[in-house]
């Protein structure tokens, strides 16, 4: 029974479960849902492996006395009794509303090799039987929960295990003995079966599946800088049709953790069932990463004239501003400038129709830089602009992809007169288009790893936009070692 741990597990709870604490009841920042075609094939799955199992399992030896008349008292013993075939052929797993899982098996048997013994006084016989065990019938329910560090718990809350026949062919010159008792045979071979049924499930959810659920990482490393916060903040929801798990879904710096001034939204999910699995994953989550960014000084630059690319037309000098602004290149000749930029707040991910965007507003302040004294500034600027976003889907992670749109340059301040915007804009396009957002596209296509755990593979992937949230459609396959 112990391929109900490497089934469920690995399959269907170790799909989605990974964790640390969030508040109960808040809303989720990414929601994972299994779907009942989802379930089917966790189930079909949990077979295979169940079977592989089963083949590996040694039953307990038993031995009892006899008495016949004529012949006197003696004893007879089953051991060595292994699994050598098993055909498990109806399964399914469905969602046990306000509860977790429930697990019923049916129409199964499994065949049996084993040595039998019988002793009577000083004669000992001994050979071999063959054990059918036909209509198998089990039934569990998998209570699912979390515990206070955020981590997902699994118990078997209730199981029953039946036996509808016991056939038992003895093999050997003393059978004719054992024959007597057949009846008495194949009862105890049925009880001893039953009751093990339920005792190895029982073993296999507390010593394999539950342990296995608690080695799950709890967060994920996203850059080296941030990482996201996998926690429920409860446990896994199951509905008539649907199993959803809800994270927290926070981006966070590690060395520096504290509570964003955010609320993740309400997200209406879809009541689609085309796909195994789907996730949603709000606003919440990229707009938190976008104020960790921000507040780390992420979201800031400084351009120096031996940043700018050898073939650019526009250069980081005075001599080079003198198309820019005339004044200047006049009071400060030949002189280095330099341009220190930031975003005047963190920019919040707009979810529009069937598109996302950003629209960041950026401050920049233009210095001349002496030889031998410190910074002096001469202008202020704002530039804005809007950026669509395209998103990426692949078997393990999300990511993205900038296209800004044109910038827009307006002068807030100026110490050496009036300035040419329209070259001025050029500049700065130059550089944010084939630098700056070239430097942050290398960095999203990094992405955000969505929480799977190892030999689960995702395909026939489906990107939708919803108010709020993105939602991820996909199938699953589980990749045997």
């Amino acid at each position: 029974m112990r391929g109900l741990a490497g089934a469920l597990p690995s399959i269907l709870l170790g799909l989605l479960l990974t964790s640390t604490p969030g508040a109960l009841g808040a809303n989720p920042g990414l929601v994972a849902r299994i779907t009942n075609k989802g379930l089917e094939y966790a189930a079909r799955e949990g077979l295979l492996v169940l079977e592989q199992e089963l083949r590996k399992t040694t039953l307990p030896d038993f031995s009892s006395d006899f008495k016949i008349r004529h012949v006197g008292k003696g004893q007879y013993s089953f051991y060595s009794l292994e699994v050598h075939s098993c055909a498990l052929r109806g399964s399914a797993l469905q969602p046990l509303p306000q509860h977790g899982l429930s697990l019923s098996i049916s129409d199964s048997s499994i065949r049996v090799r084993g040595r039998w013994k019988v002793r009577k006084g000083f004669l000992k016989l001994q050979n071999s039987f063959d054990l059918s065990v036909k209509g198998i019938t089990i039934s569990v329910d998998l209570q699912l929960g979390s515990e206070p560090s955020g981590r997902p718990t699994v118990t078997a809350s209730k199981c029953s295990g039946r036996i509808r026949d016991v056939d038992v062919e003895i093999s050997g010159g003393l059978r004719w003995l054992l024959n007597v008792f057949h009846e008495q045979i194949e009862s105890r071979f049925r009880r001893v079966l039953e009751s093990k049924i339920c005792e190895m499930i029982q073993k296999s959810v507390t010593s394999d599946l539950q342990p296995y659920l608690q080695t799950l990482p709890v967060t994920a490393d996203i850059d080296g800088f941030i990482s996201i916060d996998y926690s429920l903040v409860e446990p896994p929801r199951a509905a008539a049709q649907t199993l959803d798990v809800m994270f927290k879904g926070e981006i966070f710096q590690p060395n520096h953790h504290s509570s964003v001034a955010l609320l993740a939204p309400v997200m209406h999910l879809p009541g689609e069932h085309d796909h195994m699995v789907y996730f949603a994953i709000s606003d919440y989550v990229f707009n938190t990463a976008s104020l960790v960014y921000h507040e780390a000084g992420y979201l800031s630059f400084s351009i120096t004239n031996d940043m700018i690319p050898p073939d650019s037309i526009f250069k980081l000098t005075t001599k080079s501003f003198r198309a820019f602004a005339p004044r200047l290149a006049r009071l400060y000749p030949n002189m280095n400038l330099e341009l220190q930029g930031a975003v005047a707040s963190a920019p919040l991910l707009n979810f529009g129709s069937g598109n996302l965007s950003l629209a960041p507003v950026m401050e920049i302040e233009g210095f001349l830089l002496p030889p031998s004294s410190v910074r002096v500034p001469v202008f202020r600027l704002s530039v804005a602009t809007n950026v669509s976003i395209t998103s990426t889907f692949n078997a393990t992670k999300i990511s993205g992809y900038m296209k800004p749109e044109k910038v827009q340059v307006e002068l807030k301040e100026s110490k050496v007169g009036q300035f040419n915007m329209e070259l001025l804009e050029a500049f700065i396009n130059d550089y944010l288009l084939n630098v700056l957002y070239s430097e942050i596209n290398d960095q999203l296509s990094v992405g955000l790893p969505l929480p799977l755990l190892k030999r689960v593979q995702l395909y026939d992937l489906v990107v939708q936009i919803h108010k709020n949230f993105l939602f991820l459609g996909a199938n699953v396959q589980y990749v045997r070692a």
